[in-house]
């Protein structure tokens, strides 16, 4: 792949990253602690992002792979998307922030698919050099938290703006990207394919059943953390949370880099029981820690992010692709995001809500949350998930190497 295209993929994936880290991770503090929105309304305004995750992949399939240039729809994307995140930020009410938010969901989230599938139509070894293209989103979303943090702007409607004049970039590079006609154009649609529903077949193997449905009911004690970590930690004072949080981040890239080490060692039931214990024990550090003394325990419970996403997701993503026969392994990858970004996250989100106000006494800025015991519930939640695990997912399968990486 020439040089000069691996640039212009690396800075795209940057700045798409950019984007959605600038105002994902403080979005419930802003909800919360200046508009004063409840744990439900906020929740359901977080729930706009696995809404958008259900229907882009219509939009995907039924528009960008069949009638336009890739680039193309990605600077239509951002440019409608700049908008939209300048109208958020000066909007007050539940009604007009959820509209505007799932509006300009449903324009961000086809993007994490157009870059991916971009990215891959211009490579001649995608398993070699994929992985060190998309590692710069990676970096975009630590850069910009970084920056967040350092402003000092996580109650504030900023991390909208921030991110709206950076869709402009995103809009304007977007044009000299390699040119990429849709990949579909000739292909007919169909709903099985998109949502990858022909993997169905596969739930009659008890084993990835199982797993199909732990995937779901893991991404709520999951969604617990991205809706609300950032809303607790300045709830109790710690400082340049933001910036705090990208050491997730880190900790992610550092698993991946020993991803394949563990998966040569380890059975993947082995590898998910130790994701999902993280979770558990992540969220009892939550529940425990404090600004003072015991920041060490949030410290832990931020770096234990490598673990608690790689070990239960991208493990889960591999033993999918592997289980699958050859046929049905696009669909496979399609159906295990649909049940877990799509309809996991989403239900995660509207729980993760109603928790907090379960949680919470008073109401608008005289709300007090009892965020010990909403970290408790959530670390409960997580270990009754492993004990499905363990008792029930009965597989001593490994991941195995492809004939072509031996």
């Amino acid at each position: 792949m020439p040089i000069s295209i691996r640039v212009r993929l690396s800075v795209m994936m940057f700045l798409n990253y950019v984007i959605w880290g600038a105002w994902y991770v403080t979005l419930s503090t802003y909800l919360t602690s200046t508009l004063h929105f409840t744990g439900t309304q906020a929740g359901a305004i977080f729930g706009t992002t696995a809404l958008a995750s259900i229907i882009s992949p219509f939009f995907v399939g039924l528009i960008a792979d069949r009638f336009f240039a890739t680039e193309k729809v990605l600077a239509a994307l951002h440019f409608l998307g700049a908008i939209l995140l300048w109208q958020v930020a000066g909007a007050q009410s539940f009604g007009m922030v959820y509209g505007l938010l799932l509006a300009y969901c449903l324009c961000y989230f086809p993007t994490i698919a157009l870059t991916n599938s971009l990215t891959l139509q211009h490579m001649t070894d995608p398993g070699r050099d994929f992985p060190l293209v998309r590692v710069f989103g990676t970096l975009g979303w630590i850069a910009i938290g970084l920056i967040v943090g350092a402003m000092a702007v996580e109650k504030s409607a900023t991390p909208f703006l921030l991110a709206a004049g950076v869709s402009v970039v995103m809009g304007l590079f977007s044009l000299v990207l390699p040119h990429t006609p849709p990949a579909g154009k000739s292909e007919p649609f169909s709903v099985r394919r998109v949502l990858g529903l022909d993997a169905l077949v596969m739930l009659k193997d008890k084993s990835f059943f199982v797993f199909a449905i732990a995937s779901v009911l893991a991404c709520i004690p999951l969604t617990f953390y991205f809706s609300f970590t950032n809303d607790y930690l300045n709830d109790v004072h710690v400082v340049n949370a933001a910036g705090k949080m990208t050491l997730g981040q880190a900790s992610e890239v550092g698993m991946m880099l020993v991803m394949p080490w563990i998966l040569r060692r380890m059975s993947v039931k082995g590898i998910l029981v130790m994701g999902l214990s993280a979770w558990a024990i992540r969220y009892a550090l939550l529940a425990f820690g404090d600004a003072g003394p015991g920041v060490w325990m949030f410290y832990v419970a931020i770096l234990l992010h490598g673990v608690c996403y790689d070990f239960f997701f991208m493990t889960g993503q591999l033993y999918t692709d592997q289980q699958a026969p050859a046929h049905l392994r696009g669909a496979a990858q399609g159906f295990i995001t649909f049940i877990t970004y799509g309809v996991g996250m989403y239900a995660g989100s509207l729980i993760s809500g109603n928790a907090l106000d379960y949680f919470t006494t008073g109401t608008g800025a005289a709300a007090v949350r009892d965020w010990k015991h909403f970290w408790i519930s959530s670390s409960l939640g997580a270990a009754a998930i492993l004990l499905i695990v363990i008792l029930m997912f009965r597989t001593k399968a490994k991941i195995e190497a492809t004939p072509e990486s031996v």
